[in-house]
């Protein structure tokens, strides 16, 4: 188990140009929390950081397209996330934001350090530059081919469907986002990190002594980096928006914000350490410090190769002891996307599941993507919660509560002798804290949330094997021994539930009235001490954990994604362009008349033809339209409809088809008839 120490725990800056979604929660947040709460019930002195990035391209790029200013959208974002991470229960020591006085300060002094020991390379280079807006382009406002996998909308600096970090330059037909004009090269100065001048540092560091601790996933994109060979990085951008480089002659001209966000961790600890009366440097300078960085995979280049080789040229910060990266969460079998709002957002869940925090907690980590990518459906949320949650866990409290009250009116009975099964039981339940706390430190987080799950199964077989519902008539004292038992094995899982389920164990420590113990109950205890729950202390009346989650609530979760499909689908849809220019003369001899449907039937053996019988005021034709899989027969019959009537007739299926009903399609791929149904407009009407 966890020797008492000094933690410095960061979780991933969430980008402030949308809310949080269970695809963050997954990959950074969930875990991370995880293992702060069970670091700090191991008495370990923690600090969990986080806050909001809220610098670079893409910010001012969404202000644009909303018709706002950049620090509109950082405040609205920044409080939505703040709000559903505390409403969610991650339990940050210190929540900040890069735009904070402090962390521009903090980011200059840091710039200015390395610029001052001459540990950056000042180049004037080409850059890309937009002749109609007047402008460098920021590398989020590059769009192109990726030169690596060839996906066709790469931004300058990485291309989201292959993971590779890319140079603005390096992409193939290269689009302005502002203008939508092909950028040309002009010259501007800027300041470079010379990766390539640590990367004997990082095979060392990492390579050699990182081999055998840190995620397989991990190691090997580092190692994919450092063996291709690393190149000199801009730390600085032509941008109006982020901190200002703070060296002459560099007006205009911000740091880059992969290089001023990691530099937030830092930024956010001096500000809690100011609030809460502590000196900041030893969770970051001293070498018994142990700091962690949670992130997703995507952000291993920038927390494994880059911010390490900005902390060792500055000379006196600590390097991470680890960084359990994440690989990628999808959702219903798609990649989540902001842009395209396929995501559970944390804020509406929180609205539409109120009081369900835990269930997606307990879901998310069950299934968590931790060796590679995973896949979030609701069915398997709901079969997690109805399964899991209700079946194993809520159902062996509710029956130990239950029980309980009902057999000594919640005052913890007095065991007589125990049994072999009840002494074996209970070392089994004493061996389950150092089980759970080897996966939380191995940063294997499913597991360990299905050996918390395996205590409360531990209770339901002795529960079902022991039956004292049964005993209770002819052995009271046996019954009371049972009780005893399965009522330490509640405590513990009160206190082992914490940092997996901390609304639950708060709920649960009420209900067991942990508050009139004579102290808190904490993880090493469950191992330790002899007794959790002492015999004569009072519980209260039960409430249910967990509550079953139906199909119906379920089913409104996949509507709402459906309706998002179809609106990306929509809004994709390609119009066709212009047909070739057609005179006065060609459109004369088209003869359009008003017609209607009189009869209706399908084409036998034709899945998409309905063969029509029209009365087009000049008479009464067959028709037949390939709208089969659209309309029934029946619904159509009366229909008033616009026809092509001196189309030449054509032989489909063997029937002889006189004309053309003229159709459009809505961009869900809905056919709509282009009907003329006002009152009063007969067959035969000419349409011109």
């Amino acid at each position: 188990m966890s020797t008492t120490g000094r933690y410095t725990i960061t979780a991933a800056l969430p980008y402030t140009n949308g809310p949080i979604h269970i695809g963050h929660l997954a990959g950074v947040y969930i875990p991370a929390d995880i293992y702060s709460r069970f670091l700090r019930m191991t008495g370990n002195d923690v600090a969990f950081i986080c806050g909001s990035d809220e610098h670079g391209a893409a910010i001012p790029m969404r202000a644009k397209k909303e018709g706002v200013s950049p620090q509109v959208i950082i405040d609205k974002y920044h409080t939505i996330i703040k709000k559903s991470f505390n409403d969610f229960g991650i339990s940050f020591d210190n929540y900040s934001r890069t735009s904070a006085p402090i962390h521009h300060e903090t980011a200059s002094e840091f710039f200015k350090k390395l610029y001052d020991d001459g540990k950056f390379i000042e180049e004037t280079s080409e850059q890309l530059y937009d002749p109609e807006a007047e402008q460098f382009l920021a590398d989020r406002f590059v769009v192109g081919t990726c030169p690596k996998c060839g996906h066709e909308e790469a931004y300058g600096d990485q291309c989201e469907n292959c993971g590779s970090s890319l140079n603005a330059t390096d992409l193939i037909n290269p689009k302005s986002t502002i203008s939508g004009a092909e950028p040309i090269l002009k010259q501007t100065k800027h300041w470079f990190l010379p990766l390539d001048q640590y990367e004997s540092f990082l095979r060392e560091w990492v390579l050699d002594g990182h081999k055998k601790d840190w995620k397989t996933n991990v190691y090997g994109q580092i190692k994919s980096w450092v063996d291709d060979g690393l190149r000199p990085r801009a730390v600085t951008r032509d941008l109006d928006w982020g901190i200002p480089v703070p060296v002459a002659g560099a007006e205009g001209k911000v740091l880059y914000v992969w290089f001023d966000a990691p530099i937030g961790y830092i930024s956010s600890t001096k500000e809690w350490a100011a609030r809460e009366g502590k000196d900041w440097e030893p969770y970051w300078k001293d070498k018994n410090t142990k700091l962690v960085h949670f992130i997703g995979k995507d952000n291993i280049v920038f927390h494994c190769i880059i911010f390490p080789s900005m902390l060792k040229a500055e000379g006196s910060y600590i390097l991470p002891e680890n960084v359990p990266a994440n690989e990628f969460l999808n959702l219903e079998g798609n990649k989540l996307s902001t842009s395209k709002n396929w995501a559970v957002w944390l804020h509406e869940y929180l609205e539409e599941f109120p009081d369900q925090q835990d269930v997606l907690r307990y879901a998310l980590t069950a299934n968590a993507p931790e060796t590679k990518d995973n896949d979030f459906t609701w069915k398997d949320f709901q079969a997690r919660n109805n399964n899991e949650l209700v079946a194993i866990f809520g159902n062996f409290i509710n029956r130990v509560v239950v029980l309980t009250n009902k057999y000594y009116d919640g005052v913890v009975p007095l065991p007589g002798t125990f049994s072999e099964v009840d002494e074996q039981t209970l070392a089994e339940l004493k061996a389950y804290p150092a089980v759970i706390s080897s996966s939380i430190e191995r940063y294997r987080f499913r597991e360990a949330s299905q050996e918390l799950l395996n205590v409360a199964r531990l209770g339901n077989k002795y529960l079902a094997d022991e039956e004292p519902w049964k005993l209770i008539k002819t052995d009271e004292g046996r019954t009371k021994t049972i009780m005893y038992v399965a009522l330490q094995i509640a405590s513990a899982l009160a206190t082992l539930s914490e940092p997996f389920l901390p609304f639950t164990s708060k709920k649960l420590k009420s209900i067991l009235g942990f508050s009139r113990l004579d102290q808190e109950s904490t993880w090493n205890e469950v191992a330790t001490k002899e007794v959790l729950l002492p015999a004569g202390h009072q519980i209260e009346k039960g409430e249910l954990l967990f509550s079953k989650i139906e199909d119906v609530e379920i089913q409104k979760q996949l509507d709402k994604l459906e309706a998002t499909k179809k609106a990306n689908e929509a809004e994709n849809k390609v119009v066709e362009p212009q047909k070739d220019t057609a005179t006065f003369d060609d459109f004369a001899k088209l003869d359009i008349r008003v017609g209607t449907i009189i009869e209706a039937e399908k084409m036998p053996k034709a899945k998409k033809l309905l063969v029509l019988k029209v009365d087009t005021g000049i008479n009464t034709r067959t028709i037949v339209s390939g709208i089969a899989e659209h309309f029934s027969p029946e619904e159509i019959v009366g229909k008033k409809v616009t026809v092509l009537v001196n189309l030449a007739p054509r032989a489909l299926r063997g029937v002889e088809s006189e004309g053309m009903i003229l159709m459009t399609e809505t961009p869900e791929g809905k056919l709509v008839f282009l009907n003329p149904d006002e009152s009063g407009v007969n067959p035969g009407a000419i349409v011109s």
